[in-house]
């Protein structure tokens, strides 16, 4: 017996994409990347950090713009 909440949902037809390349978790991952660009930015440490904080912040933003358009 079907329940009432399934009969009301449209079946979906399987995405060829792989479940770790749909739009979720890459966004997830593009702003995890932003993130580390961000703290490697304000961080006292190393030089090196600060060095490539600005190409990794990029690289992340690149990335969510791009990984905006996969599927859901």
């Amino acid at each position: 017996m079907k329940s009432a909440m399934s009969a009301s949902r449209p079946a979906r037809k399987p995405s060829p994409w792989p479940r770790i390349l749909r739009r979720g978790p890459m966004e997830n991952l593009a702003t995890a990347i932003i993130a580390i660009g961000f703290l490697m930015l304000f961080q006292p440490f190393w030089i090196g950090f600060y060095t490539w904080s600005f190409l990794t912040m990029l690289a992340g933003t690149a990335m969510f713009i791009v990984v905006s358009k996969f599927p859901e």
